[in-house]
C-alpha cells in the first residue's frame, strides 16, 4: 500500500507525475499564465481544466498525482475526478502536502496567497481537511517546503504524529525549497521511526538552472527514499518562449521541444524517481511527456550545465516572480 504502489505501475511515462499547483487556484508564479488558463478563472472553469489534464495524463500513462492544501481547490478537484473514474482510482497514487494554508480567497490580487506554519496543530487541522476530501486515496503526505530552520525538524510531538500516520498506512515525506535544500534534506534523513528513516520520499526543486541539491538527493536515494522532482521547468523559465538559447538549440537538434529537453536532463539523473509536470494545458503535458523519449548525449549535458545559476541568485529571482 502507500507510495510503494507506484513501482507496480512503472512505465516510461509513470516516471513523470502531474502536479496540480498551476491549475488548482487562479493565481500562481508560473510564466505565461495569461495564455495558459481560461479567461474567466472561475472554480468551475479550473475544475474543468484540471479534469481535462487528469484525463490526458492518465490516458498517457501517468499514475502519480500531486496536490497540496495550499493549491487552492486542487485536492477537491482531484477527489472529484477520482470519484468519477473508479478504474483510475484503483492504480493512481495520490500525494498531497501540508504546512501552507491558502489565503488568497480565489483571487490573483491577494497581498498574501499562502501562509507557512509547520506546527503540530496545523498538521492536525490540514490532515483532517485532506482526509475529508481524499479519504483512503491519500497515499503520500508531505511536509510542504521544509527548510533547515523549520520547527518540523525538531518537534518531537509532530514526529510522533507522523509516525502514527505511517502506522495508518500513509507514506510520509517532505518537500524542500530555497538555496539550502541540501541541508534540509540531510537534516530530515536523521529523523527516525522503527529503526529507520521516518521519511520515505523527498520532493525537491531540481532543474538545469538550480541543480544544487544533486548530491543530497543522491544521498536520500541511497538511504531508500523515493525522490520526486518539482519545478523541473523552473516555473516556465525552461519552457518556450523563455528557455535559454542552448536549450532551444538542443531541442532543435533532437527534434524535441525545449521543455522536453529540460525534463529529459532531470529524468536522466540516477536518483530521479518521479519528475513532475506542472502543465496547465494538454498541449504542454504532451510536450512534457515527450521527455521520456529524448536521447541526450554527453556533449548535450556538458552544454546544458552552463545555464546553471548560483542557488542564491535562482531563489531570489523566483521570489520576485509575480502571482498572476
Amino acid at each position: 500500500m502507500g507510495f510503494d504502489r507506484l513501482a507496480a505501475v512503472t512505465t516510461p511515462t509513470a516516471h513523470i507525475g502531474l502536479g496540480l499547483a498551476a491549475v488548482g487556484r487562479p493565481g500562481y508564479i508560473n510564466l505565461g499564465r495569461d495564455a495558459d488558463l481560461p479567461a474567466e478563472r472561475t472554480v468551475d472553469a479550473l475544475r474543468e481544466r484540471t479534469h481535462e489534464l487528469l484525463d490526458a495524463a492518465y490516458a498517457q500513462g501517468i499514475r502519480y498525482f500531486d496536490a497540496a492544501r495550499s493549491y487552492g481547490r486542487a485536492e477537491e478537484f482531484l477527489a472529484d475526478w477520482l470519484q468519477q473514474h473508479p478504474d483510475a482510482a484503483r492504480d493512481a497514487v495520490v500525494g498531497s502536502k501540508w504546512g501552507y494554508t491558502y489565503t488568497a480567497d480565489w483571487s490573483t490580487n491577494a497581498e498574501v496567497h499562502e501562509v507557512k506554519d509547520h506546527g503540530a496543530d496545523v498538521f492536525d487541522r490540514q490532515l483532517g481537511e485532506s482526509r475529508k476530501l481524499l479519504g483512503e486515496r491519500l497515499d503520500l503526505y508531505q511536509i510542504h517546503s521544509l527548510t533547515p530552520d523549520s520547527p518540523a525538524l525538531t518537534d518531537s510531538a509532530l514526529h510522533d504524529r507522523l509516525r502514527r500516520l505511517v502506522d495508518d498506512g500513509v507514506t510520509v515525506g517532505f518537500s524542500t525549497s530555497g538555496p539550502e535544500q541540501g541541508a534540509a534534506i540531510r537534516a530530515a534523513l536523521n529523523i527516525t521511526a522503527n529503526g529507520g528513516t521516518l521519511f520515505r520520499t523527498v520532493q525537491a526543486t531540481y532543474n538545469l538552472l538550480e541543480p544544487s541539491a544533486d548530491a543530497a538527493l543522491a544521498e536520500a536515494h541511497d538511504a531508500g527514499l523515493t525522490v520526486i522532482v518539482k519545478e523541473g521547468l523552473a516555473n516556465g523559465r525552461l519552457a518556450p518562449p523563455a528557455a535559454p538559447r542552448v536549450v532551444k538549440e538542443i531541442a532543435e537538434e533532437t527534434g524535441a521541444s525545449p521543455d522536453a529537453v529540460a525534463l529529459a536532463a532531470v529524468l536522466a539523473r540516477p536518483w530521479a524517481g518521479v519528475v513532475l509536470s506542472g502543465a496547465a494545458t494538454a498541449a504542454q503535458l504532451h510536450d512534457n511527456l515527450a521527455a521520456a523519449a529524448v536521447d541526450l548525449v554527453e556533449q548535450d549535458y556538458e552544454r546544458l550545465a552552463d545555464v546553471a545559476e548560483h542557488p542564491g541568485q535562482y531563489w531570489e529571482y523566483r521570489a520576485g516572480l509575480p502571482w498572476q
